[in-house]
């Protein structure tokens, strides 16, 4: 195999991750951090976005554009990231319609992707004390406090969108929290989801401004303490998987509705509850044995996304 074949296969892997990731962060409840994590690129992700400094943009006025990109990690940003848009341009009409038409299937299938992650990732802490139980238990509290938080609904201005992508974004790239349910949470998803489909360029590119103001400088802290407190901080990961497990179990009983931007009826608050008893409270088929065969599916993915991280 030629230096030159090898790199492109690296980017081409690269590239596919991306679109992983960018799948998950369309699906409220479901982070590409994780997928992140899981197939290895987790650590320099962190590391070349964190790089993104202003002194850079210096470097860029004297010309020392090698260096610069270098320093980055731009190839591998801007693969990731084509990945990341190839995806979710090209995906978000899939995913919208199977949330719709199939939900407890798809919702089955990312229930099996973050069981095997938690597993994943809390096997890679090397020490379990007092500390990493606590930072466990508390990553589990705070996920489940904002999986069963009452949505709001923010009026679509342009200073909302800038912030809610700058929150959302930061819980991207966090395993376990889903920056899609954020803006769910902000009363800004299905505005946005809206803009992404038509091509709104306007919202689209105050999305990204406010989407590289958060991650400018929240990446900069998760690399620290991933660099000073790893076990301690992935313990806090690991809880923040568990508690996001409550978003999404597939069978849900919905106790209240809501009124949405576009004046249609949807869920506010949901009860998780077992198969049989969703057929009997919604009188619908609840599809487990496809709804289990897909979130065998998802832990198989998951294992081989893990292994694909690892090979060399």
């Amino acid at each position: 195999m030629s230096a030159r074949f090898k790199h492109f296969t690296q980017y081409l892997t690269v590239f596919f991750k991306g679109m992983a990731m960018g799948a998950a962060d369309i699906v409220p409840g479901v982070s590409g951090g994780t997928i992140a994590f899981i197939s290895g690129i987790y650590d320099r992700l962190i590391s070349a976005i964190a790089a993104c400094t202003p002194d850079k943009l210096l470097w860029l006025a004297r010309g020392r554009f090698r260096e610069t990109w270098a320093a980055i990690d731009g190839g591998f940003l801007i693969t990731l990231l084509a990945g990341v848009v190839t995806s979710i341009a090209s995906l978000a009409r899939l995913i919208t319609y199977l949330l719709e038409a199939h939900p407890e299937r798809l919702w089955a299938f990312f229930f099996g992707l973050i069981v095997v992650s938690v597993l994943l990732i809390g096997r890679q802490i090397e020490r379990w004390n007092l500390w990493s139980i606590v930072a466990a238990l508390a990553g589990a509290g705070f996920a489940y406090v904002i999986t069963v938080a009452v949505p709001l609904q923010l009026p679509f201005t342009p200073l909302a969108i800038f912030l809610g992508a700058s929150i959302a974004i930061c819980a991207m790239i966090l395993p376990g929290v889903s920056g899609s349910f954020i803006l769910l949470l902000l009363g800004l998803y299905a505005n946005v989801l809206a803009a992404v489909r038509s091509f709104d360029i306007s919202v689209i590119a105050l999305f990204v401004a406010g989407c590289v103001a958060g991650l400018l400088s929240f990446s900069r802290l998760l690399k620290w303490l991933l660099g000073h407190a790893r076990n301690i901080t992935l313990a806090f990961l690991t809880g923040l998987l568990v508690g996001s497990l409550n978003k999404v179990w597939p069978w849900k009983q919905t106790l209240s509705w809501r009124e949405n931007s576009a004046g249609e009826m949807v869920p506010l608050v949901q009860a998780n509850v077992g198969p049989t008893q969703f057929e009997l409270l919604t009188g619908q088929a609840s599809h487990w044995p496809s709804a289990l065969a897909l979130m065998l599916l998802g832990v198989v993915l998951v294992m081989f996304l893990e292994w694909w991280g690892r090979r060399p």
